[in-house]
Formats: C-alpha cells, structure tokens, sequence
C-alpha cells in the first residue's frame, strides 16, 4: 500500500506486498520509477534532479511506461529512448527487462545548444546519471561519498576530522543538499548558500540541514561560534554564491574547506546568475537564453576566483563534480584548473579497486528491512572501517526519504557477497519485501568524464569512452534486470558518458544467478578499466581476487 508523502502529495511513496505487475522483476522497476518522482525535485514536470534530469521525457511517455511495466511479461524488453518508450520486444527471461539509452548524440552536435533545441522539440531528454535510470533514491545517494570526501580532507589537512573547522560550499538540490549533513557528520560547522529559500526549507524539513541565517552576519556568527567550540553545524544562507563567496573573501575570512555544489553544469536551466531573481532567471529560459548563458558564465567567473583567492590563502578548495572550473575557464579564467577534482584528489584509490558508491532499496516501503541488512553488513565485513563507521552513522543521522534505503562503498565481490545473502533473507521471509540492487554512475568501470571521473587518468586516457559501453554490454550479457547507457544534456552535453544497472533480488534461483552474474562483472570491469589506465591498486586487485584480466 503506496504510503502519503508530505512532500510532494500527488506523488505517494510505494510499497506493501500488492503486485500490479505480473512478477517482481516488473513490479520493482515500477515502484523505482515511481520512487524517483516521490523524492524528486519537481516531479510535476518529471525533473529529479539537476534541473534538468528527468525519469521520463513527458507524461504521455510516463504513462506509456507505467503501462509497459505492468502488462509486460518476464520474456520481453522494453526499449526506452531518452525517455520515451519505442519497443516492447520479445526477448528471453534472462534478458534485461529494461534497456534505456538517454541523451546520447554524436559527437560533434553533442553541445548546450544543439541539446536545448532538440530538447524543445521534444526529441530528447536528458536523465542525470540516477534519475532517468530510476535510482535515485535521494540525497542520501551521495552522501557517503560526500562524507568521505571530507574525512579524506580531515585526516590529510588536520590530522583526523573537521571539528573546528570552516567549510564554505552552495547549492541544496538534490545533490548539493547531501553537503550540510555529510559535513556536520564530518564534525564541521558548515556553511551552504543557495539562492532558492525553497530548496533550503526542503533540506531542513527532511533532516540534512540544521539551520537557515537570515543574513551573511548572522551566518558567520554561528559559524564562528561552532568553530570556537568545536561543535558540528550546518547553517543555510539564501544568496547568490556568486556573491556571498567575494564577501567572505573580502572581509579576509578563510574558510577551512571550500567547493561548491550548484547547478554550474547548466547555464540555462541550473545556474542563477547575481543581480537576477528566480522569476527573472525563469522567463529568461524561455526567450533569452543567449542572455543568460553569458550572465550565468560572468558570475561564475567570480564565483570561482573567490575560490582561487581562499586556495591562496591556504584553504583546501576543490571541485565536486558540477563543472563549475570548466565554465569558469571558458570565461577566461585560465588557472581555473589549479582547483583540483575530488574524485583524482580524494577517492580514485578507491575506484582503483572498484570501491564505489552501491545501493539498495526496501520495495517493502518498510524502514525495518533496512535495519535487518544493516545488522547484515556489520556481520558479512566487520573489519572494513568504511563500512562498519559508515552504517553506524547512517544509522544516527541519515532520514529515509522515499522507499527506505541505504547507500555503502562496498567493492569487487562484497556487493555480490551482500546481494545474495540478501537474496536468501527475501526467500526466507525475514524481509518483508524483494530488494533492488544499484550504484551511482560514478563508479569505476561506469563513467567516463574528463573533467570530473577520469579527470588526469594515468595513462591520459580521460576521454576514452569506450568503458561505460562495455559496461552496459556486459551488464546485458550478465542478465541484469535494467541497463542505461547516458551522455550528458545541456551544460554535461559532450562531457560524459556513463553506465547505470538495477538488479532485483526477490528471493529466487534465478535473482541469484542474475545478481552473481551482474554485479560481479559490473566490479570486475571497474577494477579492469583501472589496470588498463596502471593504477597498482587494481593490480593486487585483480591478483588477490582472481579477475579475469587479459595482460597484454
């Protein structure tokens, strides 16, 4: 029985033991579906989150979907092109039972331009990296990564975590609103600026940020008051950071920690630029949009040359992934590169292993399935200190929304270990429900992006996007349940290329041979990619573990 959602009320939150569909397999990628909309940003118009990314390109092709899914049988595949649904083919049972490839375009037309109009044709939708794939599951699905970001910064800069210590960041989405609560769980007094006072009610209303200042004072006196006494906070400021951060900057306050976390990537539909309301922002999308595009790109000129001033003076500044350094250095910022990428900064010894963010989620609706593989985890890997830390402080501060679920960085054969040990609870009744396995796109073998996931690869093979296909191949081949191949949309148009995969564990023979299958290779890629490009690490890797690599 689908569960109210205060949030979004037209939009319940799924679960309960009822099929609509005619299996399991159908019916968890409808709940996911689903899912994405109850914790989405603006599910009215389809967005999850980013602005743009979207579950479905329009409600006629939602609906065509919701059809789909519920009228399918297990021996047939449904085709979805950004968004839209154009096939429900007759495959085989251990075939995918969704295939998506979204916002893909060749090359030399994959650019901000050239996605907006086909996009206003509608022709096209961009979908993220989980939301299009149906696996978004919130803020909690960065969080983790978020978090060991800033433990990585705590134990390298100031010898062990961030008390007392002044990290400065913006943007409250979908996922820039993971950043006050990673922060405070890191021990900071955070500082989180966005223009939108909705975004930041959100926030606080679900549990990730504490307090919203009614002005840039009075947020650095509560900053500096935490600081003083060492005590994790995290405080909104409704502003433009393109404003806020010169402030600080000018009245000589250096932050700890800074980056950012705003909709930068798109300069239509994401970024506001300063001296612009909302309201004026929103009619410019419509019929200025060469107008904004060179506003957005101005302020981000100076939003990221406060960041360059605070990395003189000392801070550890970096980017989080929105593309903000490459907007900046179009409008001729040319050290705007000396910001450094967190996933080469912080976290690629971890994807060298495969190590990387994987998720679950309770089809049940019930938050006690969660709690169950919980106990599982702390049983299956009581000596991985990720691990083990990671789900006692989820356990403490981590808010379900939507379906309950649970995000943790586990690496090549831990997830296969969990997902079918998960499996056997499910046929055992110990769950109350099946239970839907993925991961973020940002995953070892999953994602190429030169300027945030491969970003200074080793051997200089940043932009070779091959990987993420070969991923989605292989996923199909490894009979899991749904597949997505996704290139970038507006501002990502041309940057990325990556690779999602949704597996259902519903108590079955054959959910374990799709699980074993999928995820294991899903791993063996990731750590593969990264001995292709001589990365050690996955050298022992592949030597401890046994990995099918072909040396050449």
């Amino acid at each position: 029985m689908p569960k109210s959602n205060p949030r979004h009320p037209n939009f319940p939150i799924p679960g309960g033991p009822e099929l609509r569909a005619r299996g399991w397999r159908q019916e968890a990628l409808l709940r996911l579906l689903e899912n994405v909309l109850s914790v989405g940003e603006d599910p009215d118009n389809l967005v999850v989150y980013a602005a743009l990314g979207k579950a479905a390109r329009n409600w006629p092709s939602h609906r065509a979907i919701v059809k789909a899914l519920i009228e399918m049988d297990e021996d047939q595949t449904l085709v979805i092109q950004s968004g839209k649904p154009v096939g429900l083919l007759k495959t085989h049972a251990k075939a995918p039972l969704v295939i998506m490839a979204n916002c893909n375009i060749v090359g030399q037309w994959a650019k901000a331009e050239v996605f907006y109009e086909l996009q206003r044709k509608g022709l096209i939708c961009w979908g993220g990296l989980t939301a299009g794939a149906w696996q978004y599951i919130g803020s909690q699905g960065v969080i983790q990564g978020t978090y060991e970001i800033f433990m990585r910064i705590g134990e390298r800069r100031f010898g062990g975590d961030l008390s007392g210590r002044f990290v400065l960041t913006a943007g409250l989405g979908g996922m820039g609103g993971a950043q006050p609560l990673a922060g405070r769980m890191a021990g900071a007094a955070i500082l989180c600026v966005d223009i939108d006072p909705e975004r930041a009610k959100k926030r606080q209303q679900v549990g990730y940020l504490q307090e919203i200042a009614p002005d840039l004072d009075a947020a650095l006196a509560m900053i500096d008051a935490a600081v003083k006494e060492k005590r994790a906070l995290s405080v909104g400021l409704i502003g433009n950071a393109a404003e806020i951060y010169p402030e600080i900057a000018r009245r000589g306050i250096v932050p700890d920690v800074v980056t950012d976390q705003t909709s930068a990537h798109d300069l239509v539909y994401g970024y506001v630029p300063k001296g612009m309301s909302l309201d004026q922002v929103r009619s410019l999308r419509e019929d200025g949009q060469g107008q904004l595009m060179a506003a957005s790109r101005a302020s981000i000129v100076e939003h990221v040359k406060a960041m360059l001033d605070f990395q003189k003076e000392g801070a550890e500044v970096f980017d989080n992934g929105n593309l903000i350094r490459t907007q900046a250095r179009e409008g001729g910022v040319a050290n705007a590169f000396d910001i450094p990428i967190f996933t080469e900064a912080y976290l690629r010894p971890l994807f060298a292993r495969a190590i990387g963010p994987f998720r679950w989620m309770a089809l049940s609706g019930e938050a006690s399935d969660i709690a169950v593989i919980d106990d599982l985890l702390l049983e299956m890997f009581p000596d991985n200190r990720i691990i083990t830390n990671w789900i006692r402080l989820a356990r403490q501060h981590i808010p379900f929304e939507g379906l309950p679920a649970r995000i943790a960085w586990l690496g090549h054969g831990e997830r296969t270990a969990l997902a079918r040990r998960v499996n056997q609870l499910v046929a055992s009744g110990e769950l109350k429900g099946p239970v839907a396995f993925s991961r973020d796109h940002l995953d070892a073998g999953a994602m190429a992006h030169p300027n945030i996931m491969t970003e200074r690869m080793k051997d200089g093979s940043d932009a070779i996007a091959d990987w993420p296909l070969l991923d989605a191949m292989l996923l199909c081949s490894s009979m899991a349940d749904l597949v997505v191949v996704h290139s970038g949309g507006g501002g990502y148009a041309g940057y990325m290329t990556s690779c999602g995969v949704t597996v259902v564990a519903d108590g079955t023979k054959a959910a374990d041979e799709r699980l074993d299958h999928a995820l294991t290779n899903d791993t063996s890629l990731g750590v593969i990619r990264y001995a292709d490009a001589g990365y050690d690490e996955s050298f022992e890797e592949i030597a401890a573990k046994g990995i099918g690599h072909v040396k050449v």
